[in-house]
């Protein structure tokens, strides 16, 4: 019986990255071209601040035998909403900067909307300038924004931990698995969002603009929504 719900548990978190809200935060971190180990990367650290505030706010429920008050629980989901708008339009002003735009092109008599990017402020492209290696810093944002959404999440693992679990230290295996699922499931989605974004190929430039258009506009709209349900 115990093997099964902590089985359970981890088959519910990997299903809990692909929840809406979820794919829209990780989609809008791994926009930049970074490769599918460094999206890897940001999808696990996104994870693993997801599981921290769950298990916190998860064994605190354990502990206390009660729920997250519904008051809070729309807070946090409103704040997450917040952080929503914030990422789609850091990646709508990335795409700016970035000199990513769109063209009306006349072909055969159709119109076509084409996506460009002209590279504003390049640097020399001399080899040897590139020669030193890049550090990779733990992203601290990302972790933040898995803090975040983790938070917002807490009420619904601790309904599920306390239908599921009938005492703490398998409530506790429980949340540990469910953050184990949650963490593989989103370094796994991230590294298939990232796939376009990590070709070096002009041929798929239009490609990208178009999916960093549809990121940026689909993630803002989501934490639009969100911040809109929570006052209305």
């Amino acid at each position: 019986m115990e093997i099964s719900v902590l089985l359970v548990g981890f088959m519910i978190g990997l299903r809990h990255a692909l929840e809406a809200d979820h794919v829209a935060a990780v989609a809008s971190i791994v926009t930049q071209k970074q490769g599918k180990s460094a999206a890897l990367r940001h999808g696990a650290v996104w994870g693993l601040g997801h599981t921290i505030t769950l298990f916190v706010f998860g064994t605190a429920a354990l502990l206390l035998d009660t729920l997250v008050p519904d008051y809070m629980a729309a807070i946090l989901e409103c704040a997450v909403g917040l952080m929503l708008l914030y990422l789609g339009l850091d990646v709508l002003f990335r795409m700016g900067s970035k000199g990513v735009h769109f063209h009306v092109h006349q072909h055969h008599g159709k119109r076509h909307i084409h996506a460009h990017q002209h590279h504003v402020g390049d640097v020399s492209t001399d080899v040897s300038a590139h020669q030193h290696k890049h550090s990779n810093p733990f992203p601290i944002r990302t972790l933040m924004v898995g803090i975040m959404h983790g938070m917002a999440g807490s009420a619904a693992l601790v309904v599920l931990t306390l239908n599921a679990a009938h005492n703490f230290w398998l409530g506790l295996g429980y949340m540990l698995l469910f953050g184990i699922g949650s963490i593989a499931g989103m370094a796994l989605l991230s590294a298939a969002i990232s796939l376009p974004f990590s070709i070096p190929s002009k041929r798929i430039e239009r490609l990208v603009g178009y999916l960093q258009l549809s990121i940026g506009v689909g993630t803002s709209g989501l934490g639009g929504f969100i911040v809109y349900n929570y006052f209305y």
